[in-house]
């Protein structure tokens, strides 16, 4: 949904109503009325050894820390640029296109046991080229670093948290409501980490590998992406010579309601020819394919 869009009667301040899909996809939320309802989950394991000698020069060329949570944000949002299905969301058993893309991501202060753990959110454009992911995504980093007070997330649950039990269990009861009719204050879907196109670990930073992250019933969310670290394969090339290659698995939790499985196929293979050709994303995209209505 772009900005010039006047909002009809059934938006939402975060996403724009799809009024003409296929009567059996808008009658699919009425079968499966949560997202742990309708989660399908996908793994695969992506040759990344192009994207790593792609990201090892730019470090060299200054920007320092860029990775693969960097690229594989990138990506997703390439893709949502020309396949817009993956970035809808359902809500009161209704199906809508975002209104921008949203990555959500639970950041620790520092690596240690004892460093609190946060929320963040980064608000991107479907034009948006991986230059625009390093900064947006460090410039909320390093501010959530900088700073030894609770960010909104964390301000809103301090708040609903010193309530009683069963008043608190009644103002969530309320929350979701409100969130059904599209009634939330914006400022509260801002603090929110349920809301968002997108939410994203780095387990690769835990040396640990990836795993099926459940999607959550309460907000937006409608994907969970989750990859490990890169492990080295010894592979036959077509001239059957020994090759090393780098891997990464990813696994990805998704929202079956939003789209079909065919579509997402062409995102996964999209996906694909993006890690064989990394320099794709340092430019902006020539078209951006914009959602039905």
């Amino acid at each position: 949904m772009t900005k010039n869009n006047k909002r009809r009667f059934g938006d939402r301040k975060d996403g724009r109503l799809l009024r003409s899909l296929p009567a059996y996809t808008k009658f699919t939320p009425y079968v499966m009325p949560t997202r742990n309802d309708a989660t399908n989950l996908y793994e695969e394991s992506l040759e990344v050894s192009a994207v790593d000698r792609r990201l090892r020069r730019l470090r060299v060329e200054g920007y320092k820390g860029i990775g693969f949570l960097h690229f594989m944000i990138a990506t997703y949002i390439r893709i949502a640029s020309m396949l817009p299905a993956v970035n809808r969301f359902v809500v009161g058993r209704r199906i809508y296109a975002a209104s921008d893309i949203t990555v959500v991501m639970t950041i620790k202060r520092a690596l240690s046991i004892d460093a609190s753990e946060t929320s963040i959110k980064v608000h991107f454009d479907p034009t948006d080229t991986i230059f625009d992911v390093y900064r947006k995504m460090n410039e909320k980093i390093d501010e959530v670093k900088a700073s030894e007070e609770h960010n909104a997330t964390e301000e809103v649950a301090e708040a609903i948290c010193r309530l009683p039990r069963p008043i608190l269990r009644l103002v969530v009861g309320v929350l979701r409501v409100m969130d059904y009719f599209g009634w939330l204050p914006e400022s509260l879907v801002e603090a929110s980490p349920f809301h968002g196109s997108l939410i994203v670990t780095d387990l690769g930073s835990l040396r640990i590998g990836p795993v099926f992250h459940h999607i959550y019933n309460f907000g937006t969310l409608p994907v969970f992406i989750a990859f490990g670290a890169k492990h080295h394969v010894y592979e036959l090339d077509r001239h059957g010579n020994m090759v090393d290659r780098k891997y990464i698995d990813v696994k990805f939790s998704l929202d079956e309601r939003t789209t079909d499985g065919h579509y997402w196929s062409q995102a996964f293979q999209a996906m694909r020819y993006i890690f064989q050709h990394p320099e794709i994303l340092e430019q902006s995209p020539t078209r951006v394919v914009e959602d039905v209505y």
